[in-house]
């Protein structure tokens, strides 16, 4: 990698995190990114489900299906499950001959061969890998290494940003929805003489028989209390 590529990849990526992009476009920017400074055959990224303990694939700029739909792993399960769990980056010179390494099948239909493993941590913990595989045999140099640490490491940034962003808007929505209903709910009570309790079990039964949600429900119920105060 010369010296000016490297500059670029963590430049862009580096403008990613002030962007406010959605999840979805940082992690495309970064595998394609990755892939091109490195000249990667795939570069994958995985992210932890953290409910379910698992590392999925979130991101690659790989055409292969089969690939791209291969299963999650559960950590400390093949090299990237490994990576998870150690927190470091592993080298493989060979993925089909190593015993660790899962769904050969696919990496010799894909013609996989050396692969580098780099966690993506952001405060001290992992919240996903970055896998980058080439064509042929290709031993990592400590250049490569080293500009992919930073990769990871700004890449983790970037992804832990995004979904504390993500995780405060859905916290934001739930809390309105919440005060929607509530509101809802008082209006059923003053008009039709529910208690609170059937109040809300008629806004249930009405989301469910007409496949909305609650918060679609209270919306309705008081708009049309708005528009009953107009007429």
């Amino acid at each position: 990698m010369r010296y000016e590529e490297q500059i670029k990849a963590l430049s862009r990526i580096s403008i990613a995190i002030s962007s406010g992009q959605y999840l979805d476009d940082i992690l495309k920017l970064i595998v394609k990114v990755t892939a091109d400074v490195i000249n990667s055959k795939i570069c994958s990224i995985m992210l932890l489900d953290e409910k379910k303990k698992l590392l999925m694939i979130r991101a690659t700029q790989s055409i292969s299906e089969e690939y791209n739909k291969k299963p999650a792993l559960k950590i400390g399960e093949g090299i990237a499950g490994k990576v998870a769990r150690l927190n470091k980056p592993l080298t493989v010179e060979n993925v089909l001959n190593e015993k660790e390494y899962k769904y050969k099948d696919i990496a010799k239909k894909e013609k996989l061969h050396s692969l580098l493993c780099m966690p993506l941590a952001a405060n001290g913990t992992v919240i996903g890998v970055l896998n980058c595989y080439t064509s042929s045999a290709h031993k990592f140099s400590d250049t490569e290494i080293n500009i992919l640490t930073s990769i990871a490491a700004q890449s983790a940034v970037a992804i832990e940003n995004a979904q504390l962003a993500s995780k405060s808007k859905m916290m934001q929505d739930e809390l309105e929805s919440r005060k929607l209903i509530e509101r809802a709910k008082g209006i059923l009570m003053r008009d039709q003489g529910f208690s609170e309790e059937q109040a809300y079990l008629h806004l249930r039964k009405f989301s469910m028989d007409k496949r909305k949600s609650m918060r679609e429900v209270a919306e309705a119920i008081i708009l049309a209390a708005d528009m009953q105060k107009v007429v």
